[in-house]
């Protein structure tokens, strides 16, 4: 159903070896053929990038706001620097004669990675068959296509941590209950601000028969979680939170909403990647922030504001490791090829899968 790549791409990857181009020559070619070719090609940036990849986009945003300019453009290839479900939403917006090209196939997403569409189908059937009430399936935006596709072909929407609660309260117009996924903080941190209690919130775990839960816990529940999770945010902890707020009282400490319940709620402040850069950059000079999200945007929002002090809420690297893996030297090897005009790591969604997918995607932006 999904065809995630061009047939034998990896067989025709240009790999750049260190032997043939150090690190600095790399980037001395970089800015060489990206100049070459600006005609053809734009690089899209996500904010989780590392500064050597990061400069060289066209565009930087997150994943939704990168897909939705890509849709915009008009030249030829598209080169998304962030992950796998980033490039397919990228994919599914552009127009036939555009491709998108992602520079290391092997950078996905662990959250996005822990819901695949047989397990949500299982999941779908054993939630039917366990209640009468209407479920409305939602999906986070940080998933892949054919996820996107389920709830388009059953009657959801998908979200984004900036609009899931728009979003979940029209789901709730719809139906009884809620199937949230894949990330269960998200899902539960913005049912929690509604005032839905924890306790009619329960886990599904794929991994395990049923999801862990009985016929009756769904029927009692109002709202069924995925046991999905940010990696890089689920090293945030509440016990960082309460140091921080002790050793530094004038430091607000803003979060990511994929961070666990127990930090949110200790937090003085939460929300989406755009939220984060806004409120730091409309507060005032000497400003103290200890943000909880990816290490590479708190250093860079560190050295866009010299007048504020800005640092990581964890003393340990908050790394996005699967961004990690989009680096120059692939980066290069992408825009060689399509010199060579035999592009590799072509993302391409289906139609069958863009059509439903999409039905989610319009069911989002006209609720937003």
């Amino acid at each position: 159903m999904l065809n995630l790549f061009e047939e034998d791409n990896n067989d025709h990857l240009p790999l750049i070896s260190e032997e043939e181009l150090s690190d600095e020559q790399v980037l001395v070619e970089l800015r060489k053929i990206k100049e070459e070719l600006k005609d053809q090609v734009v690089v899209l940036g996500h904010h989780y990038q590392q500064d050597d990849v990061f400069q060289f986009a066209d565009v930087t945003g997150d994943s939704l706001k990168l897909a939705q300019d890509a849709a915009n453009l008009e030249k030829p290839y598209i080169i998304f620097c962030g992950v796998h479900f980033m490039a397919e939403t990228t994919d599914m917006l552009i127009k036939d004669n555009q491709k998108v090209i992602l520079p290391d196939l092997r950078a996905g997403c662990s959250m996005a990675d822990m819901a695949n569409r047989e397990q949500v189908d299982n999941c779908w059937e054993f939630l039917q068959k366990s209640t009468k009430e209407k479920i409305v399936p939602i999906t986070y935006i940080n998933c892949p296509a054919t996820l996107k596709s389920f709830v388009g072909e059953n009657g959801g929407s998908i979200c984004t941590s900036s609009n899931a609660r728009p979003i979940i309260e029209w789901a709730f117009t719809q139906g009884e209950k809620l199937l949230f996924f894949p990330d269960q903080h998200l899902g539960r941190n913005t049912c929690a601000e509604m005032g839905i209690s924890l306790d009619e919130m329960v886990v599904y775990n794929p991994n395990m028969y049923n999801g862990g839960l009985t016929a009756e816990q769904i029927d009692k529940a109002k709202v069924i979680l995925w046991y999905g999770y940010c990696s890089v945010h689920q090293g945030f902890t509440k016990a960082q939170v309460d140091s921080l707020k002790k050793d530094r009282p004038e430091t607000t400490i803003i979060v990511h909403p994929e961070c666990s319940h127990d930090v949110v709620k200790a937090s003085h402040d939460n929300g989406s990647t755009a939220y984060i850069i806004n409120k730091i950059k409309e507060a005032p000079a000497g400003a103290s922030f200890a943000v909880g999200t990816e290490i590479n945007l708190v250093n860079r929002l560190a050295a866009q504001h010299p007048d504020k002090e800005i640092f990581s809420l964890s003393p340990y690297q908050c790394l996005c490791t699967t961004m990690y893996r989009v680096r120059p030297r692939w980066l290069l090897a992408s825009f060689r090829a399509i010199k060579e005009d035999r592009p590799i790591n072509i993302i391409q969604v289906d139609k069958e899968t863009t059509e439903h997918s999409l039905k989610a995607l319009n069911k989002m932006l006209e609720l937003s």
